[in-house]
């Protein structure tokens, strides 16, 4: 499926969950707040920006946030929380859209650069980052860890999240490095709701490969947005990387 195709007016509707999951404050207030101490003052420019998890509450914190964004859906759900002016989003390819201006961040969080479902698509994107940053900017990527050590020889899927009413599974296509994502969400009746969206998988040390052909270094690499330890059993990584500074 086209990522327009996934992320379409149902998925757009269904995405906000105030309060809960991503949204919850002890998964959104420390990402904001280590997103507004890279942009040191500057001006952040968010790739799928969705509809504005993240850009609404940093832009509430003084940073000045663009957005690049495929999905209109999702734009018009953002459009119901702040106006152009106040947080201006080009319709395009986080690949290959461009923004105007300068900045000193670029972030991209969530996974989302998973949905580029090609290395060379991924690849572009670091390119595109660094066309949009000026000397010493950063590049961020929140991104999870692929969970391939769970899977025994002849299983193709893992379960990485379970609760009541929710079900979150993985199947893995190891040899074209893609995964898609199953979420079955149901209730006490007999009908359950399906959302599966595509990815391709990075490894850390990939994705470090792809920085460096775009001109970053990396510069620091945590379990999560309060800066824990990356250890061989972290499940994602929040990654930042950085152009060098003028000499």
């Amino acid at each position: 499926m086209e990522q327009e195709e996934i992320w379409d007016t149902d998925a757009a509707q269904r995405y906000d969950t105030p309060g809960t999951g991503m949204f919850a404050p002890e998964v959104l207030g420390p990402t904001v707040d280590r997103l507004a101490e890279l942009a040191g003052g500057g001006a952040a420019l968010e790739f799928a920006i969705g509809t504005g998890r993240v850009a609404v509450p940093l832009a509430r914190r003084g940073v000045p946030v663009t957005g690049i964004e495929l999905s209109r859906p999702m734009l018009d759900r953002l459009r119901a929380k702040a106006d152009e002016a106040t947080i201006p989003v080009i319709v395009g390819d986080m690949a290959t859209a461009t923004a105007p201006g300068t900045y000193t961040l670029v972030y991209l969080v969530y996974n989302t650069i998973s949905n580029l479902l090609t290395q060379a698509e991924q690849v572009e994107c670091f390119r595109n980052a660094a066309r949009h940053l000026g000397p010493g900017g950063r590049f961020v990527i929140e991104l999870w860890v692929p969970e391939l050590r769970k899977l025994p020889p002849g299983q193709t899927a893992t379960v990485w999240h379970a609760e009541p009413g929710y079900i979150g599974l993985d199947t893995y296509d190891v040899l074209r490095q893609h995964v898609v994502s199953h979420h079955f969400s149901f209730d006490d009746t007999k009908r359950a709701r399906l959302f599966r969206s595509p990815h391709r998988y990075i490894w850390p040390a990939e994705l470090d490969l792809m920085a460096q052909l775009a001109g970053f270094a990396l510069e620091s690499r945590h379990a999560d947005w309060t800066g824990a330890e990356f250890t061989a059993e972290s499940r994602s990584h929040v990654s930042v990387y950085r152009i060098p500074p003028s000499r």
